[in-house]
């Protein structure tokens, strides 16, 4: 047992050290990549109103492209809140809750769930919490008919990606639960608030038509390319999830978390975030030294990429196989 934990204790020494000189930001590469997405974004946002006044067919494009800005300045959210972007906490925070606003997205709250997420992804006996509902195989079947097929629903892509996704960012984050915290509830009470004054400037100097015609799709797409990042994130076939007492943080990390080789236009729009399992082996390396750090180092060598179309192919896994140790498909339930 001894010998066990001296082999454990060199092995994160190891890791530790190859991801030591990646970690925590550069203040003159977060101030570009704040610069190089946040004002196309504004420059977007102008040109769809001038455009919309001609076509909507005209705007459509624009609207696409503004999505792709808006997951890209989520990236950069998300990295302020695992303090990687930004070496000043309170410079993190207050650029998180400024495109927090644009992203509908309550800084603090989001990211208190999102903390938990990487302390407990992979681990069976703590779902639940900034991640997405997986029933086992014998707790789906355990399950009367009603929740079975309430499940079914909220698995099915059209209904996770296509109705889920916008409805969490326009409606899910507007409100408050009794389990949130003092700082959570007031993330989203002033997220509320700075959305509704850039809504209100927004409608009475361009008008609410032309303000809902832009943000809601914008907010749309940007949503279900987001939470289709997220989902594929941990949810492929090859993942690795375990039980409490067999879980382990740099397995999961590395085995748990998916490596999504986009083509090269939308890892950019993704901010690199498809060397996911690089990001959950140490949330401190900002979003732009991940491919170096995957690159550079032989520990990434034998992780096994997910291709761009083979991606899809996974939103059809819906249960977690116990005996077999992998993702299944609901018409898989009968070979279980």
């Amino acid at each position: 047992m001894l010998t066990q934990d001296k082999s454990k204790t060199k092995t994160e020494e190891r890791w530790v050290k190859i991801i030591a000189p990646y970690r925590n930001g550069d203040s003159l590469h977060s101030w570009w990549q704040i610069a190089n997405t946040l004002v196309p974004y504004l420059i977007l946002w102008v040109l769809m109103v001038f455009s919309i006044q001609y076509s909507y067919w005209l705007t459509l494009p624009l609207i696409l492209l503004s999505a792709g800005f808006l997951v890209r300045l989520f990236i950069i959210f998300h990295d302020c809140g695992h303090g990687s972007f930004f070496n000043s906490k309170r410079l993190s925070e207050t650029v998180g809750f400024i495109i927090g606003v644009l992203a509908f997205t309550p800084y603090h709250r989001w990211h208190h769930t999102h903390l938990i997420h990487h302390q407990t992804v992979g681990n069976l006996d703590k779902r639940g919490s900034g991640d997405v509902w997986t029933l086992t195989v014998d707790e789906y079947l355990a399950l009367p008919k009603k929740k079975q097929l309430a499940y079914r629903i909220f698995r099915n892509p059209i209904i996770m990606f296509g109705l889920g996704a916008g409805l969490l960012f326009l409606l899910g984050n507007r409100f408050t639960r009794k389990s949130f915290s003092r700082k959570e509830k007031i993330s989203v009470y002033a997220t509320n608030a700075g959305i509704a004054v850039l809504a209100t400037t927004l409608c009475l100097t361009i008008g609410w038509k032309t303000y809902l015609l832009i943000q809601v799709p914008v907010m749309y797409f940007a949503a279900i390319g987001g939470v289709y990042l997220f989902y594929l994130q941990h949810q492929f076939d090859g993942t690795h999830w375990y039980g409490q007492q067999d879980w382990d943080f740099k397995t999961v990390a590395l085995h748990g978390s998916s490596y999504y080789k986009l083509p090269r236009v939308l890892q950019w729009f993704s901010g690199n975030i498809g060397f996911h399992h690089v990001h959950h082996l140490s949330s401190k390396i900002p979003n732009y030294r991940l491919e170096k750090c995957h690159k550079e180092n032989e520990l990434f060598s034998s992780i096994k990429p997910i291709k761009f179309l083979q991606g899809f192919k996974y939103v059809h896994l819906k249960l977690w196989d116990a005996k077999a140790g992998r993702l299944i498909r609901f018409k898989d339930l009968k070979m279980a």
